[in-house]
């Protein structure tokens, strides 16, 4: 597959109405269309962005498959014949279990769909109770190199970038509902401080793409802040959307920019996964067997 070098990438930073998976994707097209308008290759959505976030018992009734017969889904392909999108829903599978799932459409064709595996159920988080989780991380090949999805709760996590980077992903493409928590000082809050960090800590520490997408709006009192951005492979921020507002912002990423700096910094090549399996494996025995 010929891989593109330069690429520009669309940020949907949008406001979904809780459940109203009609108006949602009205909203999408909108936001394509534009997107298309500036010369994107890939718009790239939050997570849930065709049903809101908070579904709790919504989720059957709002659920969908990405397939082209799907009455939500077929625009959509349709829609990604000229460029490639990313769009966050409600999955059902064939055992009516209802995944939190992200899907990359390209060229009139779902190319990957990933499954949230870490399910927040803590503090004003309640997604165990209503999703089923995922259980894989894999990265996928497109027209523009090699690239992972996780969807927010997966980024927080050590071993998923980890997992992508290793199986060949060049660019991390991250999608989220973030609420609005703390103050660490004035003006700013701790969620958005939290996030930014670690988008830049795992762009530099894997050199690596990173692109986050956030939403923004209000449900049930839940604030969601936005700030969707993107860090180069030197963990320099590339593009940030504002916060607490819906946005459309585009950023031209150059993929030439891995080898710059992966030249002076030899990661890739002096990693060791047989080691890390190894030690995870130890690690693993061990607190199955205690004794």
């Amino acid at each position: 597959m010929s891989v593109s070098q330069q690429v520009t990438i669309g940020l949907a930073q949008i406001a979904p109405r809780l459940g109203d998976v009609k108006t949602n994707l009205a909203c999408h097209l909108d936001y394509i269309a534009r997107a298309r308008s500036q010369g994107a290759d890939l718009v790239v959505f939050p997570e849930l962005s065709l049903s809101g976030y908070q579904v709790k018992d919504l989720v059957s009734t709002i659920a969908c498959r990405p397939t082209p017969d799907d009455p939500l889904f077929g625009p959509l392909i349709e829609a990604s014949r000229d460029l490639d999108i990313v769009v966050g829903f409600v999955e059902v599978d064939e055992r009516w279990r209802f995944p939190n799932a992200a899907a990359y459409l390209s060229r009139g064709a779902v190319v990957h769909v990933h499954r949230k595996v870490y399910l927040p159920t803590y503090t004003l988080f309640d997604e165990g109770r209503y999703f089923a989780p995922g259980d894989t991380f894999r990265a996928f090949d497109t027209r523009f190199g090699r690239i992972g999805i996780l969807i927010c709760e997966d980024f927080w996590h050590v071993a998923p970038p980890y997992i992508l980077w290793a199986d060949g992903a060049d660019v991390l493409l991250l999608m989220s509902a973030s609420p609005g928590r703390g103050l660490s000082r004035p003006g700013r809050l701790d969620s958005t401080r939290f996030v930014e960090l670690m988008n830049q800590a795992y762009a530099s520490a894997l050199t690596d793409f990173v692109i986050h997408c956030n939403r923004v709006g209000y449900e049930d009192g839940v604030n969601f802040w936005g700030g969707s951005n993107c860090f180069g492979p030197d963990g320099e921020m590339m593009i940030q959307a504002p916060y607490f507002e819906e946005a459309l912002v585009t950023v031209r990423i150059d993929l030439a920019d891995l080898r710059r700096v992966r030249t002076r910094l030899p990661l890739l090549r002096d990693e060791r996964p047989d080691v890390t399996l190894r030690e995870l494996q130890r690690i693993a025995q061990r607190k199955l067997s205690p004794d």
